[in-house]
């Protein structure tokens, strides 16, 4: 993938987190806040590895899942 590309997921994942923080539904605030952060764990990846960007995304990534499936249940 090209390197201009790969850019354009880290502002894409920077745009989704900015914007979880405008809105005030909680479940849409996991949901877009979900897809920042994969958006981020793939941006790691890419971008050769960056660890401290792929460990705390991918860890939020579980927690915004369970939270989400959790709401459901109840």
């Amino acid at each position: 993938m090209s390197p201009e590309m790969v850019n354009y997921i880290g502002y894409a994942a920077s745009v989704f987190i900015v914007l979880s923080f405008i809105l005030k539904d909680l479940t849409k605030i996991r949901i877009v806040n979900l897809i920042g952060c994969i958006c981020f764990v793939t941006y790691g990846f890419l971008n050769g590895m960056l660890w401290p960007v792929i460990i705390p995304n991918a860890i939020i990534c579980f927690v915004q899942v369970y939270h989400l499936v959790t709401a459901k249940k109840k």
